[in-house]
C-alpha cells in the first residue's frame, strides 16, 4: 500500500543516451545530491576528453547508473534523463558547491538543489540499523519452487549459529513490487528484521516478489491469493530443511502481505505461527476509505472538507465495484474525476493512471477482500501489531477487526497491540505521514523488533 502515495520518477530504465557536448567553465566532476520530495537524487558527474557526462541514482527506487545527457552553458547546468522524459535545469552557486534549479517532468516543475558531496561521503541516506557483515550466523542465497504457479522464487536464508533445530519464519512483503529486503526509501526493514531474529535463534527466509530481483514470473495481474501460494511454498521449503523445527514454522507479514498470510494460514500445511504487521482487518472497500481519510487528516482539520473527501472516495469505490467491466468503469470514473472537463494532457494522463490502478485486478481484489470470512479459518497463534500513527492501515480499527475475526473462529491465542508513536513502516515518526518515511533514519523501531522476537521465541519452543 505504501506505493499508492509515494512520488515516483516515471519510466526509469537504463539505456544508452547521446551526450551533448559543452564546455564547462570549471569542472563539475564529483557527486551531487539533493531531495526531490521523498526521493534522494544523486548525480555522478565527470568529464571524458573534455565532454561532460554523468549518471543518476535514485536510492529509494533501487535505480542506479541511469545515463544522463549533460550540457553546460556559462553558469547553467542541464541534466537530461531522456528515458524518464525529465530534465534538471540549475545554476551553479558562486562557490561552485551547489546547483539550484528545477526538476521538470510530466508537466510538473519541482524545486531541486544538488549539493556537491565531499570526497568519500556516502551518497545515500543514513541508515544506522542496516546490518553489516561479518554476521554471527550463516547466510545463504537460495531458490525454491512454487509448483502450483510454476515459478521459481529467489531469496536469502539466514540460520542461527549452532546445530538447532530452530524455529523458522518466512517474511511476506506488502503491496507492489518489492525485493527480499522490502527496500523502500533507502530502508531495508526486512534485512533489519531478519538480522534481529536470526541473532536470537530464529531461522529466516526472505525472498524477492515474482518478477523482482532474482525471482521468476511476473507480478502483473497477480493478487494476494497468488501470493498466498508463494507463502505456502516458502513454508514447505523451510520444513524440508534439516536444521528447522518442523512444527514451529511461521509467517511474518507486512501490510497487504498480511492478507496473503491469513489466506495461507487457513489452508492445510499453513503456518504454525503468524505475525501480522499493519495487516488489514477491515473490509477492503472500507479500508481504502479509512486510509484516504487518515491521510487527509494529516493536512486538513475542517470537518466539511473531510466529509467531502470521504463522500468522493466512497463514490470512486462504489463505481469500481458496481462496474466489473473495465471499459464501463473507466468511462464513469473519468466523468466522476474530471468534473471540470479539463483537456490538459498532463491532467488527463494523471487521471488515466489513477483509473488504471483503480480497475486493476489487484485493486479490485483488495476492494473485495473480506477478512471476516477468512480469519475464522486461522487457528494457529497470532501476533498482530499496528502503529498508532499508521495513516495507511489505521491500527485501532483494523486490529479490533482482526481480533474479532480470529476469535469468531475459536482462536484463543491472539495477541494484538497498538504501538505508540510508530507509523505504517514501524518507524518512530513525528506524524505518520508517508512523506516522512525517507527522512526518518530509523528503519524498524527497536520496541517492535523486541516484541516480535520475544513472541516468536516463546511460541517457537
Amino acid at each position: 500500500m505504501k506505493h499508492l502515495f509515494a512520488f515516483f520518477l516515471c519510466g526509469l530504465t537504463a539505456a544508452g543516451l547521446h551526450l551533448a557536448r559543452a564546455q564547462a567553465p570549471t569542472p563539475l566532476t564529483g557527486n551531487w545530491q539533493g531531495a526531490l520530495g521523498p526521493l534522494t537524487i544523486t548525480a555522478h558527474l565527470s568529464e571524458q576528453n573534455g565532454t561532460p557526462t554523468g549518471t543518476l541514482d535514485v536510492v529509494e527506487q533501487n535505480a542506479k547508473n541511469l545515463p544522463l545527457a549533460v550540457q553546460v552553458r556559462a553558469d547553467s547546468v542541464y541534466l537530461r534523463l531522456v528515458v524518464a522524459h525529465a530534465i534538471f535545469a540549475g545554476r551553479r552557486s558562486a562557490d561552485g558547491q551547489a546547483l539550484a534549479g528545477e526538476w521538470r517532468q510530466n508537466g510538473r516543475a519541482l524545486p531541486l538543489t544538488l549539493a556537491r558531496l565531499a570526497d568519500g561521503a556516502a551518497t545515500g541516506p543514513r541508515r544506522p540499523q542496516q546490518p553489516q557483515a561479518p554476521f554471527p550466523y550463516k547466510t545463504e542465497d537460495v531458490t525454491f519452487r512454487n509448483a502450483q504457479a510454476q515459478v521459481t522464487l529467489a531469496g536469502t536464508y539466514t540460520v542461527p549459529a549452532g546445530t538447532g533445530p530452530f524455529p523458522a519464519v518466512a517474511l511476506l512483503t506488502g503491496s507492489g513490487p518489492e525485493d527480499r529486503n522490502s527496500t523502500l526509501f533507502g530502508h531495508q526493514p526486512f534485512a533489519v528484521l531478519a538480522d534481529y531474529l536470526t541473532r536470537r535463534g530464529v531461522a529466516v527466509l526472505r525472498f524477492d516478489d515474482r518478477g523482482v530481483g532474482q525471482s521468476g514470473g511476473t507480478l502483473a495481474g497477480t493478487t494476494s491469493l497468488d501470493y498466498a501460494t508463494d507463502a505456502r511454498a516458502a513454508l514447505a521449503w523451510l520444513r524440508a530443511r534439516p536444521e528447522v523445527r518442523k512444527n514451529k514454522v511461521g509467517l511474518v507479514s507486512h501490510s497487504q502481505g498480511g492478507t496473503a498470510a491469513i489466506e495461507a494460514a487457513g489452508q492445510p500445511l499453513g503456518p504454525d505461527m503468524l505475525v501480522l504487521l499493519a495487516a488489514p482487518g477491515l473490509p477492503g472497500d472500507e479500508l481504502i476509505v479509512q486510509q484516504v481519510l487518515a491521510l487527509a487528516r494529516l493536512q486538513k482539520t475542517d470537518s466539511i472538507q473531510l466529509l467531502y473527501i470521504e463522500r468522493a472516495q466512497r463514490q470512486v469505490v462504489a463505481t469500481v465495484e458496481q462496474n466489473p467491466d473495465n471499459t464501463q468503469a473507466h468511462n464513469k470514473l473519468l466523468t466522476l474525476l474530471n468534473q471540470t472537463h479539463s483537456t490538459d494532457p498532463a491532467v488527463l494522463a494523471r487521471l488515466e493512471t489513477q483509473i488504471k490502478q483503480a480497475t486493476s485486478p489487484g485493486y479490485r481484489h483488495l476492494l473485495a477482500d473480506r477478512p471476516a470470512a477468512t480469519l475464522p479459518n486461522v487457528h494457529c497463534p497470532v501476533l498482530a501489531l499496528g502503529g498508532a500513527k499508521d495513516a495507511q492501515v489505521p491500527a485501532a480499527a483494523n486490529l479490533a477487526a482482526l481480533k474479532q475475526g480470529l476469535q469468531t473462529g475459536g482462536n484463543r491465542d491472539v495477541t494484538t497491540q497498538v504501538l505508540p508513536g510508530l507509523n505504517h513502516l514501524f518507524q518512530t515518526a513525528p506524524t505518520g505521514s508517508p512523506g516522512e518515511y525517507e527522512t526518518i533514519e530509523e528503519s524498524f523501531a527497536p520496541v517492535a523488533l523486541q516484541i516480535i522476537g520475544g513472541w516468536l521465541l516463546a511460541h517457537g519452543k
